[in-house]
């Protein structure tokens, strides 16, 4: 009967699909089909772990809690792919989504660089701890709102745009030189006032 409470008590309350046995307690969550991944449930499962486990329950066709477009990404499948992480959860600077389309991302994950070979030269992310200090004493927070900030800005590249850029420039040109000619053509010409006949 004890044991029986005991293992109904072992639960995981920031993570609803990891599963947990004991006693003593312990929670995982599939990161695959074949790794299971130790979490500490008294704390919140990194971004990385749960994008792997969101993908996994996507691929079996179960629930998840992504629908459609994250605010941050910056087109439909940004944010939502399978990521690499460490072993601590982090992300991996580089992802390519098993594919031979390879970017950098930023601490939370976001694509940060124009999707490229799998050669792509992703520097290191900076995993620096937010400390702030006063007087030389660390601040303690009680509420905080995390903001990630990147090291090095995003380079985002226009190449891909470039054709249609110059296309849409061209046409706008086009336009506004049919649109000049048109003007120009229905001024009313000025009459002369006097008018010279030659007789013979």
């Amino acid at each position: 009967m004890v044991v029986g409470a005991s293992a109904q008590d072992c639960k995981c309350e920031n993570m609803k699909w990891a599963s947990c046995t004991g006693p003593p307690c312990q929670c995982t969550i599939p990161l695959t089909r074949d790794v299971d991944q130790p979490i500490d449930c008294s704390k919140l499962v990194p971004k990385c772990f749960l994008m792997k486990v969101e993908m996994l329950r996507r691929s079996k066709g179960q629930d998840t809690r992504t629908v459609g477009k994250p605010e941050e990404g910056f087109v439909d499948n940004d944010g939502i792919y399978d990521p690499e992480c460490e072993s601590d959860g982090k992300f991996k600077a580089k992802q390519c989504n098993n594919t031979e389309e390879c970017w950098c991302v930023n601490s939370a994950g976001v694509r940060r660089t124009e999707k490229e070979g799998p050669n792509i030269n992703c520097d290191k992310l900076d995993q620096n701890k937010f400390a702030p200090m006063v007087g030389g004493q660390k601040l303690n927070f009680t509420n905080i709102l995390v903001y990630y900030v990147d090291v090095e800005p995003p380079t985002f590249k226009m190449n891909r745009l470039a054709g249609g850029v110059i296309a849409a420039i061209v046409v706008v040109l086009l336009i506004v030189a049919a649109g000049l000619l048109l003007l120009v053509s229905s001024w009313p010409r000025p009459q002369s006032r006097w008018k010279w006949w030659h007789s013979d």
